[in-house]
């Protein structure tokens, strides 16, 4: 419980409007959170796995209509809609409140309102902030509780204090006519209503961590990105962190993650993670900029996640572990997701409940953004620097996308301005993580456009202006492309752990060691500074023609930009990255 008067005065007026029949406030300790998990058990709510196999870990399936974030029904509700921009739906904030309450007013009549204290970031960290969460869900509770710091001692740290997060969520019917995720980032608000999905419920995630922290960063000099952070330990063991931005299935986790070549191991290279997929960041005393893991759980993509393409999270959901819409497989009561191995089980049941033969049946046992919920601790190569709260120094950022062509592996920004330009013309394939057509190439400038909380085009200004405040100590900017492709259609570059080469030149770049090659897009490295050793069936010559710029492609890229620009954000763009437009082009041209 808390005496904050402004928390009790807004959750006096939830009750009034929701009407719950009664209210249990969260505290953390482990002997409620297992009274809710029995609860939810009994409600069938959740599912409880092969405890000998699978220690601490549920099962819980989502309505069929309800298993994605749904971008269209996702709003900014700014006090204007310029505020909220062009890549952002818009709701005026009076409209909004009045629409949400009347689908909310009266819906936890019968069940009960679950409050959650939660910290973003390490409570008391200078860097973390906090939210408070109202919910008729026992699978948001326990979801909270592993993707955030929750329980009393959060309300020890906010004390009287009115700098705050709301949240409320509404299960209602899940009816999704009526379904509305809603930001207002004037007010420090959310409510999501008729969702149980985590993306669009669990309120710490992207609606708190995202798009309201983006709007707080512009507001208060910080950055709230969509960027894993990466601690990369030579044989010295020295230490230099980089954060990268990467669209949803684009290797975001697996370089989170990553364990380093057998040559890089035996060497004494180490890998460890700070986060997988959200970094806020703040200029420290020495000028540099630090980053923290908002976030204390990895909420991960099923599909595709194996002990080839990333062991460490395979081994991260091995234990006190929710797993949302896989497959459960009744020989063991364990699950099983596509890709997971060869060998999909013959008696189980698919994502929906219904009995699946993985050997014969033609339909996927997992929904294709089937997730698991697991505690960061579990993690093989979690950084002692996790839980610290100071945050760590970031020498580089990388962006990057899914593209088949014309994007080399790799190439350095020339300056931070140009950086920006890099992140905002980033490109990829649309994926199973939002609703909608998959495999259609989309802009999504720094991995933001379904994120940001308020204009993009004032969104890049910001960026621009923290590079003025960081001066000679902003972080170097580069972009990387995993996936070029042959004339067969497969990938180049292998990928995974073998990221490390690139990213190793990344650090040499910004320790200045080693020199490159400039194009018209900007350096890329000479093919011989990157290791190739211990590479099999991979040459020097496959790496060249990764690294190729050809400038016909990239004036075509250039001319596609320009559209965008104009397009989408009109006059709202800062003359900065129009002048790196201007430049691509000239380059191109010469």
């Amino acid at each position: 419980m808390t005496k904050n008067a402004s928390v009790l005065a807004w959750i006096d007026e939830m009750k009034a409007l929701v009407n719950p029949d009664q209210v249990v406030w969260i505290n953390g300790t482990e002997e409620q959170l297992d009274e809710l998990r029995a609860e939810a058990c009994k409600t069938g709510e959740m599912i409880k796995l092969n405890q000998e196999k699978l220690p601490g870990c549920y099962l819980h399936r989502t309505a069929v209509n309800d298993v994605a974030r749904v971008e269209g029904r996702t709003f900014i509700c700014s006090h204007t809609k310029e505020e909220a921009g062009p890549t952002n739906n818009w709701m005026d904030p009076q409209e909004a409140y009045k629409m949400l309450y009347d689908i909310a007013r009266g819906s936890y009549k019968g069940r009960t309102m679950y409050v959650i204290p939660y910290s973003m970031g390490p409570i008391g960290s200078p860097l973390a902030k906090i939210g408070v969460e109202l919910t008729d869900s026992i699978y948001v509770v326990l979801n909270m509780a592993i993707m955030t710091r929750v329980g009393d001692a959060v309300w020890d740290v906010l004390g009287d204090s009115t700098d705050w997060v709301k949240g409320l969520h509404c299960k209602c019917d899940i009816d999704e006519e009526k379904r509305y995720i809603c930001h207002f980032p004037e007010d420090n608000t959310i409510i999501s209503v008729n969702s149980g999905y985590g993306g669009n419920v669990l309120l710490g995630k992207k609606c708190f961590a995202l798009r309201i922290a983006s709007f707080q960063g512009k507001n208060e000099g910080w950055m709230a990105e969509h960027m894993l952070i990466l601690g990369i330990e030579n044989p010295q063991g020295e230490i230099k962190y980089v954060t990268a931005a990467f669209p949803s299935a684009c290797g975001k986790t697996n370089l989170a993650m990553m364990i380093p070549p057998e040559g890089y191991r035996v060497k004494g290279y180490k890998v460890w993670t700070v986060g997988d997929d959200i970094a806020w960041m703040r200029q420290g005393e020495d000028g540099r900029l630090y980053a923290i893991n908002p976030e204390n759980g990895f909420f991960g993509v099923a599909p595709g996640t194996n002990e080839k393409s990333n062991p460490n999270a395979l081994a991260t959901t091995r234990q006190g572990t929710i797993f949302t819409n896989v497959a459960q497989n009744l020989d063991d009561n364990t699950v099983w997701w596509e890709s997971l191995d060869k060998n999909p089980p013959e008696h189980a049941l698919d994502w929906t409940g219904e009995p699946w033969n993985g050997k014969t049946s033609d339909k996927k046992g997992a929904h294709p953004n089937s997730r698991f919920t697991a505690p960061a601790k579990n993690c093989p190569c979690i950084s002692p620097e996790f839980d610290k709260g100071a945050g760590v120094p970031i020498s580089a950022i990388i962006f990057g996308g899914r593209r088949a062509s014309t994007t080399p592996l790799v190439y350095q920004s020339r300056d931070w301005n140009h950086g920006v330009f890099v992140g905002s013309i980033m490109a990829s394939e649309t994926t199973a993580a939002a609703t909608g057509a998959v495999g259609v190439l989309r802009h999504d400038p720094m991995a933001m456009k379904p994120f940001c909380g308020y204009n993009m085009g004032d969104y890049f200004q910001h960026w621009i202006d923290m590079g003025k405040k960081l001066g000679d100590k902003a972080p170097k900017i580069f972009n990387v492309n995993w996936f070029r492709v042959d004339e067969n259609g497969h990938f180049i570059w292998p990928g995974f752990g073998d990221n490390l080469r690139v990213v190793e030149w990344i650090i040499k770049r910004v320790e200045g060691a080693v020199d490159a090659e400039e194009t018209a897009i900007g350096y890329v490295p000479k093919a011989e500074d990157i290791n190739l050793e211990g590479l099999k069936d991979f040459s020097i010559d496959d790496l060249k023609t990764i690294l190729e710029v050809d400038k016909d492609k990239w004036a075509k890229e250039a001319d596609e930009i320009e559209n965008y620009y104009n397009t989408t954000f009109g006059d709202h763009m800062p003359k900065e990255l129009r002048d790196s437009l201007a430049t691509l082009k000239a380059n191109c041209a010469k």
